[in-house]
């Protein structure tokens, strides 16, 4: 197999990842290898296939998510990133570093100063106090400890937690807590966050209300963050790049629109069946692109149309700018108008 070009702008790389759980998974990779497939290989070997040939790219600065139905591998794949679990075949590249090949006193600092995890189950410490909890990586760490609680103190206030600083997590409700884990993971300052499943435990308004702060954080922070997730609306919601697994195998990967849009097989189509695909409609798919004046009011490419649609309630058009600011197009509401029409449930088409 080829080494990866570590010299790309991407913050992983993952290039035939495979993980085949049981005694002897190098006799089952044999027979994956050769064409059958997870069912068959478990049926002959009682070995199962957690991850099969999974490749993927990850740019800096990405909201990425992997979604996929129970047992797909999303949980396999997130934990292969900071190698709580080693593949039986593939290359997996953070931040340029070879992942598999790091000593374990690396790998004890790659996971201190790369990534931070958030758990669905929170995974706070029940008997430290919220602050202790946020600060609690930092410790490890060896940060001074009135460094580490002015830094554990700014994130708790970030995540709309002050007031709370001495209260124990038993004293919290399911959403505060997540907040508290959020704060921990952002206030060791790493490039990357591995989200799994972070948001599925709680109720449907504080899951929205989290998804809406974890957007708005990282138009400031701009760290990179891959989430996994079963849920398409939420996908749909926080992504700008989307894979969906099944059986361990990467189905389809791409632009939250191109995957509700233009399904690549049968399990895709079924998947998106039921979904509002006008959430999946950003302006950079509709917009006039070219040289226009300078609109007095702009919004990222990436924005969805559903979002935008109020903004014409006092603008004729709304530029349309890259990551970098840099106008590249605009918008008008009879475009909005059409495309949110054209794909909501119920509405007439054309």
């Amino acid at each position: 197999m080829n080494a990866i070009d570590t010299t790309t702008d991407l913050a992983i790389s993952m290039r035939g990842v495979t993980k085949i759980f049981g005694d002897n998974p190098q006799a089952a990779l044999e027979l994956l290898r050769s064409g059958k497939s997870k069912s068959e290989v478990q049926a002959e070997t009682n070995h199962v296939v957690g991850l099969d040939n999974v490749s993927l790219d990850i740019a800096r600065g990405q909201i990425f998510v992997v979604m996929g139905l129970s047992g797909s591998g999303k949980s396999t794949l997130i934990r292969h990133v900071n190698r709580l679990i080693d593949p039986t075949a593939g290359e997996i590249f953070v931040e340029g570093g070879d992942v598999l090949k790091m000593s374990l006193p690396e790998l004890r600092t790659y996971r201190r100063n790369t990534v931070a995890m958030v758990f669905q189950k929170f995974g706070l410490l029940p008997h430290r106090s919220v602050i202790d909890n946020v600060a609690y990586g930092l410790e490890v760490k060896g940060v001074a400890k009135a460094e580490r609680l002015e830094r554990a103190a700014k994130w708790i206030e970030t995540v709309g937690l002050s007031g709370y600083e001495n209260s124990r997590p038993r004293q919290l409700s399911g959403g505060q807590q997540q907040r508290v884990g959020l704060a921990r993971a952002l206030a060791l300052d790493t490039d990357i966050i591995l989200m799994d499943e972070a948001f599925s435990a709680l109720d449907p308004l504080i899951r929205s209300g989290m998804q809406d702060q974890l957007m708005e954080l990282q138009k400031s922070l701009g760290k990179t963050i891959l989430f996994i997730t079963h849920d398409f609306d939420e996908a749909l919601k926080i992504a700008d790049r989307i894979a969906v697994l099944k059986d361990g195998a990467v189905q389809q990967e791409g632009k939250p629109e191109d995957i509700v849009l233009k399904p690549a097989n049968d399990h895709i189509e079924e998947f998106v069946r039921e979904v509002n695909k006008a959430r999946a409609i950003h302006v950079r798919s509709i917009m006039e692109r070219g040289e226009f004046e300078p609109c007095e009011f702009t919004v990222p490419e990436t924005a969805r149309c559903e979002d935008v649609l109020p903004y014409f309630a006092e603008h004729q058009w709304v530029g349309v700018v890259d990551e970098t600011g840099h106008q590249i197009g605009r918008v008008t509401a009879k475009r909005v108008i059409k495309a949110l029409a054209r794909y909501t449930p119920g509405a007439n088409e054309g």
